[in-house]
């Protein structure tokens, strides 16, 4: 591995990861002079160092077209249009944590501004999982991005559920690293080097031990598997989104699995094409039986957490499919890009159930059962048509964000089954697990609309900020997709080159 020089370095490539990191930083120093009860300070000041490293990113994607792809460290980092899709995707999921979290904190008792530094400093482990080149960059941007979830989930200590959510996180986080840095040694030990393209160069020239590449591959495989809650390393999701504070739920739901996921179709698509078959039927079978298992077990939760969080495995399952499909070298962009657009449509919807859900819940840490939602059509009628809205989209109806994701999922799943026959078998699968999926999911609209309750929930002005600005993004794009996803795809363009 040539080690980075000062010409190699380029700074410039990595300015809106730069400055999330180092505002974060900054922002630790001033928390220590904040008093408490003030600590809403330290969540605006986070917003606007979110906003400006947003406003580095779209200068630098304006500029793409002209400087197309950069390489930044030696090589280790790549800027290309899929890091740029991605980076802004998780400073849209860091903006909206930042506010979801703005009156719930204090509500609850557990205001610390701490906590906003974590959230960033794990936001900023998932920008440098979309732009690692490296296998060494992946580890670290994974820990970058799990240590401080650790913490996150644990946050509400005292309580004994918050403080088994961190524990358990925790020990089997560090099995999982365990895991992929273990594949990662072992794929240096096939090929002489963890770079990406050195990875696949290796593997279609002269690797010294191809078999142990390809057991690193596996590892790999597993490691990430965990980050995205895929089955079977899905053992830690109901526990944990159940104990950990609400808004540290909702930014684990898709902040940790959509960077999960850049990191998989980084490493799968870049180092291992020549190994496509045999990863495509790894994550054809894994996408089966977490599409079942999370759909299945989901409707037997009476806790809403727990059933998102089982809602989060299924997910997983059908951007699981795209990735398999990627397998296939004529449909790769296109399944790419579905897997992108399918991320974004899940984070809006899933945030803003998650924004429900925080509404609902009351200060005596009550309000999460299933239950707890009667009455609410009738006390927040609002409130009430926004959670089925979210509810729909999850389930893949018309004319939500939710349906035309899995639109494209599905067609990049039967385009890529002329190579792959298993693909259309989970594809079926799929299709007939969203079905089921709308038992549990339109559970909460019946018992919101057709069950007596007192219908209680508290909506602070920011939460509704959020909850507006989610209800809307969800509304969108399912009514005009195409833009979004044609980004998408422009965005993939670099990659699959």
């Amino acid at each position: 591995m040539t080690l980075p020089t000062l010409e190699t370095i380029n700074l410039a490539g990595v300015i809106p990861v730069l400055i999330l990191i180092g505002g974060t930083c900054v922002l630790t120093v001033v928390d220590v002079f904040v008093p408490p009860g003030r600590k809403a300070i330290v969540a605006w000041l986070g917003l606007l160092v979110v906003v400006a490293s947003g406003v580095a990113l779209g200068i630098q994607a304006a500029a793409y077209p002209v400087t197309g792809p950069q390489s930044s460290f030696g090589g280790m980092v790549e800027v290309d249009g899929f890091a740029l899709f991605m980076q802004g995707l998780f400073l849209l999921i860091g903006f909206f944590a930042i506010l979801m979290a703005l009156n719930f904190l204090p509500r609850q008792g557990i205001e610390r501004g701490e906590y906003y530094t974590l959230l960033l400093f794990s936001t900023g482990g998932t920008m440098m999982m979309a732009l690692a080149a490296d296998l060494i960059v992946v580890f670290l941007a994974l820990e970058l991005l799990s240590i401080p979830l650790y913490i996150l989930a644990g946050f509400a200590r005292p309580r004994a559920d918050s403080e088994e959510a961190a524990m358990k996180y925790f020990l089997l986080g560090a099995f999982s690293s365990a895991f992929l840095i273990y594949g990662i040694a072992l794929t240096y030990g096939g090929t002489a080097t963890t770079s990406l393209s050195g990875v696949v160069d290796a593997l279609t020239g002269q690797a010294l031990n191809p078999a142990l590449a390809i057991l690193g591959m596996g590892l790999i495989l597993v490691g990430l598997g965990f980050k995205v809650a895929a089955v079977p390393f899905h053992m830690w999701t109901p526990d944990v989104y159940q104990g950990a504070p609400t808004p540290a739920t909702a930014f684990m739901s898709v902040g940790a699995k959509a960077g999960g996921f850049a990191a998989l179709i980084r490493v799968l698509v870049m180092a291992f094409p020549t190994l496509s078959g045999t990863w495509g039927l790894l994550t054809a079978i894994i996408a089966a039986l977490t599409l079942i298992l999370g759909n299945v077990v989901a409707i037997s939760q009476s806790n809403v957490k727990r059933m998102l969080a089982y809602s989060s495995i299924a997910h997983a399952g059908y951007v699981l499919l795209a990735v398999s499909a990627a397998a296939q070298p004529d449909v790769t962009p296109y399944a790419v890009s579905a897997a992108m657009f399918y991320l974004l449509t899940y984070t809006v919807t899933n945030l803003g159930a998650f924004a429900v859900v925080m509404a609902v819940e009351r200060d005596d840490r009550s309000g999460n059962q299933i239950e707890d939602f009667a009455g609410l059509g009738r006390t927040r009628p609002l409130l009430a048509i926004l959670m089925t809205f979210f509810m729909l989209s999850l389930t893949g109806v018309p004319p939500s964000a939710g349906m035309v994701g899995k639109f494209f999922v599905f067609q990049a799943a039967v385009r890529a089954s002329t190579g792959n026959p298993l693909l259309l078998a989970v594809t079926i699968i799929a299709v007939l697990t969203s079905v089921v999926s709308a038992f549990y999911y339109l559970r909460i609209p019946v018992v919101m609309y057709f069950r007596e309750g007192e219908g209680q929930a508290q909506l602070q002005p920011v939460l509704g900020v959020a909850l507006a600005l989610t209800g809307l993004a969800t509304l969108v794009l399912g009514i005009i997709p195409a833009a979004f996803f044609q980004m998408a795809q422009q965005a993939l363009l670099a990659l699959s080159g």
